[in-house]
């Protein structure tokens, strides 16, 4: 689990994505992939800014009262805050909006399946409780949604 939560184990997979759009929408695909990484980013800020800094609830690692309880792999923690995770509304908003951009239906179950898995992984490490992935993951799809609404206006504009 701790592999599978590490951004880098996924370098691969984002490599792939970048490269099925650079074949798949050849002029469009460099608008694609800065709008896709524009709102990840904002995916991360956003869940710091506007959750964790505001909410102030400790990870269960963090937490006095159950943290002797929390399994910890390689004893790592993290923040000291964890509503929303981070990784769940980085990786939501980036599977969501591949889906709403490369429109193919097999593409999207995968997807989810990843975001889910890697969502699920932070949980396991002890790092997040079920409802701080569940607000990461409704957030990042939220963004996603709104991503893809200025994207689908603007292509239009710019590509006709």
């Amino acid at each position: 689990m701790f592999t599978i939560s590490q951004t880098s184990t996924w370098i691969p997979l984002y490599i792939f994505l970048i490269l099925y759009l650079a074949f798949t929408q050849k002029k469009k695909a460099i608008f694609s992939v800065l709008v896709i990484a524009a709102f990840v980013g904002l995916a991360d800020y956003s869940s710091v800014h506007f959750f964790k800094n505001v909410f102030l609830r400790y990870r269960p690692c963090h937490n006095l009262e159950i943290q002797k309880v929390i399994h910890l792999v390689n004893n790592h923690c993290g923040g000291q805050y964890g509503f929303i995770s981070s990784h769940a509304a980085n990786v939501f908003a980036l599977a969501t909006l591949f889906s709403f951009i490369i429109k193919k239906k097999i593409f999207v179950i995968p997807l989810l399946l990843w975001a889910t898995v890697v969502s699920y992984s932070r949980i396991y490490l002890g790092v997040h409780y079920p409802l701080d992935i569940l607000g990461g993951a409704i957030w990042g799809m939220f963004l996603a949604g709104i991503a893809y609404y200025l994207y689908s206006k603007l292509t239009v504009y710019f590509f006709g």
